[in-house]
């Protein structure tokens, strides 16, 4: 009995520890973020919408409940009632009235649904693709790819034994090597698949949140607001390896002539330069010199 209390008191103490301890983490919010696009907003604002809905509902239903348990409780002489079971007008009322309710939601619902699904007449398409643990982005059309990983500082710090404060690592897990970059007011199409299992591409300031399965594409879109620069995080939301935890996504979101610059910067960076004239004459001179050699016959 003695092992039992003491087994006991020992998970009890670890988990005030655990709770204790100080937390290396994005800060806790209540609420959905507005986002930064159009249709971010939307569906915040259809959020908030069901939400009071359903705020509604539950101080009308429990209002009842209470007023009911109170005002016609035993001890005051109350007596079953007979009539409201098998009522029939009461059950076309709460009958109808959920039907109602539930068309008000369901109408601005699906018209967001349907907008979010409507990429067409993009200006830019990036390839996401999900590797275990990190994220290659392909911008299509212009030969420049980018491979987005950990940030070292997080990559140290998250080491059994390293002696390292998470706390003082600035965006600790959330922060990456080489950012998403892409501009603002341009409607960007994104191609989400992923390399080895199935990974979640999750951007809440852009209300978006894709699989990137293996051998599919999933697409999906977004215009930022064009004076909404910065930098905007997001994670992998699905379970994909014991690493899950430590593929962060950062957008860094520039203006139309900034991205254009850091594009054309990329593309030199990544494609083979080209053959200077005296390289080309000299291939063309030693290819000229080997077709002049006659060819040995046995």
């Amino acid at each position: 009995m003695n092992m039992k209390k003491s087994g006991i008191l020992s998970a009890i103490a670890a988990a005030a520890l655990g709770l204790a301890a100080p937390a290396a983490q994005a800060a806790w919010t209540l609420n959905m973020s507005p986002g930064i696009t159009a249709i971010s907003r939307r569906v915040y604002e259809l959020h908030m919408l069901m939400y009071w809905w359903c705020v509604a509902i539950a101080i009308f239903v429990f209002g009842w409940m209470i007023y009911s348990l109170v005002r016609f409780r035993k001890s005051q002489g109350a007596v079953p009632d007979t009539k409201l079971v098998h009522n029939t007008k009461a059950e076309i009322i709460w009958t109808v009235l959920p039907v109602l309710i539930l068309i008000i939601m369901a109408v601005p619902a699906a018209r967001t649904l349907i907008e979010t699904e409507d990429a067409t007449n993009t200006e830019l398409t990036i390839r996401v693709t999900g590797y275990q643990w990190k994220w290659g982005y392909e911008y299509v059309g212009s030969g420049v790819t980018v491979l987005s990983t950990l940030d070292r500082a997080s990559n140290a710090a998250r080491q059994l034994g390293s002696g390292l404060d998470p706390n003082q690592v600035p965006n600790y897990l959330l922060n990456v090597d080489h950012p998403l970059v892409v501009p603002a007011g341009v409607k960007v199409r994104l191609l989400v698949t992923a390399q080895d299992v199935i990974h979640s591409w999750w951007v809440p300031a852009l209300a978006i949140k894709k699989d990137a399965i293996p051998g599919f594409l999933s697409e999906a879109w977004f215009k930022i607001d064009a004076g909404m620069t910065g930098l905007f995080r997001g994670q992998c939301a699905e379970l994909c390896g014991r690493d899950h935890g430590f593929m962060p996504i950062v957008i860094d979101v520039r203006s139309k002539a900034d991205f254009a610059a850091w594009l054309q910067t990329q593309k030199a960076l990544q494609q083979p330069a080209e053959p200077t004239a005296a390289a080309a004459a000299a291939a063309a001179a030693a290819s000229a010199a080997a077709a002049a050699v006659p060819a040995h016959t046995s």
